[in-house]
């Protein structure tokens, strides 16, 4: 797909330029830059790994400190596993940025994805500093999504509308991942930003609050990466007052709009899920609460034997009544489960449903989309995952991911 054949909106007060430094790629940009007009305000939530990348320490120290100006984003090293030296080299990218810019160095948040444990070139990232910066544009929201990617196939950029006062805002963000893709943050990047002018302390309730619903709910393969983050800005240039009323129906329409393209980015991710033919959705009923919903869920995405028969289109619901088995719920009654493949009763009464068909089931199966849906006669707590198949592909990607 051509730039130009991906639709956004552009948002005031924010320019973004790319640029080919060489990181680990050749022949395409690997840096992206993100500047923001002075008085933005900037939300971001970060991986749970302990092992967290020497950028995402620095990001979150940084932005604790004042307002970011700029994201600098680097593809195919990702500063991880690097120890004092990987902080360093973060610190000095940003610093690099900053003198140019004539900016304090605590306004550049650093943001790094690819390979882990190696050095980051930072002589490189300098060397293209002074090209980002004679390159912003507004409009250059296509190119920084690609220049983000790694093992990803498609660019991921998602625009929406919202009103605010009678005045229609912009929302737009992109999102890089793959693989490493599981609930807490993933292998990935999200950055959303929109005109409107927004409090802080509801920018990062919104924030928090969508990335529940979009992607902590996904899940490629069960691995978590040491870089994970997603940063939402609002550069206020709509005018009129900062939303600052959660009860408002102006929040309200942006917590709406910020969950809808995190949902439309979290998908984007899931059917680009190395080697990924199938599009899975969870929805787990009748749980007693949300940790046990979510336990079910994550054990039957991330059961390697569910994953394959999926993509073989094969109906083995004995896979997922085992995963459902062993989540480890306290007291669950066998009898009062029921799982479906999309309307497909297979298991009820603890055991396989009297009227399901072999043939129904592959039916279900052969889909590019498929539906599994379990209730657990516990209670009325619902929650739902997006997941993938796991392919031969998957394995061949990630085999030969270093080479």
């Amino acid at each position: 797909m051509s730039d130009s054949a991906l639709m956004f909106d552009p948002v005031p007060g924010l320019r973004l330029a790319t640029a080919a430094a060489g990181i680990r790629y050749t022949h395409r940009d690997d840096l992206a830059l993100f500047e923001f007009v002075d008085g933005t305000q900037c939300a971001a939530v970060f991986t749970r790994n302990a092992f967290r990348a020497a950028p995402v320490m620095v990001a979150e120290r940084h932005l604790a400190a004042r307002a970011p100006r700029f994201l600098l984003i680097n593809a195919g090293n990702a500063n991880a596993g690097t120890g004092t030296r990987g902080l360093a080299d973060a610190e000095a990218a940003c610093a690099a940025l900053a003198e140019l810019a004539g900016e304090d160095p605590r306004a550049v948040l650093p943001f790094s994805t690819g390979v882990i444990g190696e050095p980051l070139p930072v002589a490189r990232i300098r060397a293209a500093l002074p090209g980002l910066l004679a390159g912003l544009d507004e409009r250059a929201w296509p190119a920084a999504a690609r220049a983000i990617l790694t093992t990803d196939t498609r660019a991921k950029l998602v625009s929406r509308r919202f009103q605010v006062a009678g005045r229609t805002a912009a929302l737009t963000g992109i999102a890089k991942g793959s693989g490493m893709i599981r609930p807490d943050m993933a292998t990935m990047l999200a950055f959303l930003a929109t005109d409107a002018a927004v409090e802080p302390s509801l920018l990062r309730r919104c924030l928090a609050e969508a990335v529940d619903r979009s992607f902590n709910a996904i899940t490629v393969d069960g691995d978590t990466s040491t870089n994970d983050a997603c940063v939402l800005a609002a550069t206020g240039r709509l005018g009129g007052p900062a939303i600052a009323d959660p009860g408002s129906a102006d929040y309200r329409a942006l917590a709406d709009a910020v969950t809808e393209v995190c949902e439309a980015l979290a998908e984007a991710i899931i059917r680009d899920g190395e080697g990924a033919t199938k599009l899975v959705t969870l929805v787990i009923e009748e749980a007693a609460d949300q940790d046990e919903a979510r336990r079910v869920a994550d054990a039957i995405a991330h059961s390697p034997l569910v994953k394959t028969a999926l993509f073989a289109s094969d109906p083995n619901w004995g896979r997922i009544l085992a995963a459902v088995g062993r989540a480890g719920l306290s007291g669950l009654a066998i009898a009062a489960v029921r799982i479906w493949l999309g309307e497909v009763l297979i298991v009820t009464d603890g055991g396989r449903a009297p009227d399901y068909t072999e043939e129904a089931g592959r039916a279900v199966m052969a889909a590019p989309e498929i539906l599994i849906r379990v209730a657990l006669g516990r209670g009325r707590v619902t929650t739902r995952v997006l997941t993938c198949d796991l392919s031969y592909d998957y394995v061949r990607i990630n085999a030969e991911y270093r080479s």
